[in-house]
């Protein structure tokens, strides 16, 4: 039987997820180059910005205060290395006034429990990645269901609200298994991802599920990932952060940025093939508070999905393929 694209292009990622660990790290980064500049010129009408994505929500009455539009700053903490960085990375922001949430891999978290103390202590927020790092999370819906139940039970173990798969895997009706506030596993239009459907919007939404009554707050990341942008497309400056940024901040929508300490190089040294230096991340933060101030609301990710439900009564099923 013949495959559909769709069908190909999963076994494909599967395949690529299953070689990865013997794949050598600078020849990963390689293929994902140039499988990135192979689709760069055929998707500049939509990436970074889509025009579509920034028309708000029906019945939108705007952000707490008057705020012109929301910054959410998270984290994806996918290695030992990562997991070294965090209160490094916590400090720096914590330095500039702000705060932000770290999603932590339960099958590669280990002895986290310094980590998460001087987070929570410090008003941060702990998220739960997926169970392992890997593609199989979505593979079937058996295999979901039963690390659905192990992953419930890391979330009420570490007081988490929200969720991120890895590489933005997601499947929004199954996502109802999670005992969760919000999810954050996909992201307005990202043509780079395994799974390249998005949202099409820079403002959350409610997935409801009719037949159990339960929903979440799905949000979606708007600004392009740090490892797209500066590992995978080699920029050395943060124009297309700032481009980005001041699209969303003109139409009102949500900043929310996916960034990673384990590609974050905070010590100064020599860069490895997948880092990049830390001052490209400081030098957002530092354009936002001095371009905006106090016109938007730096917000963790709990509060805008505690927020968006008091503000707005709207449904979202399934993305639409982009």
């Amino acid at each position: 039987m013949k495959q559909t694209p769709e069908r190909r292009g999963r076994s494909l990622r599967s395949l690529y997820y299953d070689l990865k660990p013997i794949i050598p790290r600078p020849l990963q980064i390689s293929l994902r180059r140039l499988l990135v500049r192979s689709k760069l010129n055929a998707c500049s009408d939509i990436w970074p910005i889509h025009e579509r994505a920034g028309q708000a929500p029906e019945g939108w009455k705007g952000w707490p205060e008057g705020k012109q539009f929301a910054l959410v700053l998270t984290h994806d903490v996918d290695s030992l290395r990562g997991q070294e960085r965090c209160l490094d990375l916590m400090n720096l922001e914590k330095g500039l006034g702000l705060r932000s949430a770290f999603y932590f891999v339960p099958g590669i978290c280990q002895d986290c429990s310094t980590i998460f103390s001087e987070l929570k202590k410090n008003q941060f927020e702990i998220g739960v990645h997926g169970l392992f790092h890997d593609d199989r999370l979505f593979r079937s819906r058996t295999i979901f269901q039963r690390r659905a139940a192990i992953i419930n039970r890391f979330i009420s173990q570490w007081q988490a609200l929200g969720f991120r798969s890895p590489a933005m895997h997601h499947n929004l009706s199954w996502i109802h298994d999670l005992n969760i506030l919000y999810d954050a596993s996909t992201f307005d239009v990202d043509p780079f991802e395994p799974q390249p459907d998005g949202l099409d919007t820079i403002f959350p939404c409610v997935i409801n599920d009719d037949s159990s009554g339960r929903k979440y707050v799905e949000l979606p990341y708007t600004l392009p990932q740090d490892f797209t942008i500066f590992i995978l497309l080699r920029q050395k400056n943060i124009e297309i952060w700032k481009r980005k940024l001041d699209w969303i901040a003109e139409n009102g929508g949500m900043a929310l940025l996916l960034t990673h300490p384990d590609y974050m190089n905070i010590e100064r040294t020599r860069l490895a093939v997948d880092e990049y230096p830390a001052e490209f991340y400081l030098n957002l933060l530092s354009y936002i508070k001095n371009e905006y101030g106090s016109r938007c609301w730096p917000a963790l990710p709990r509060e805008i999905a505690r927020f968006w439900p008091s503000q707005m009564n709207n449904r979202h099923g399934e993305p639409s393929e982009i």
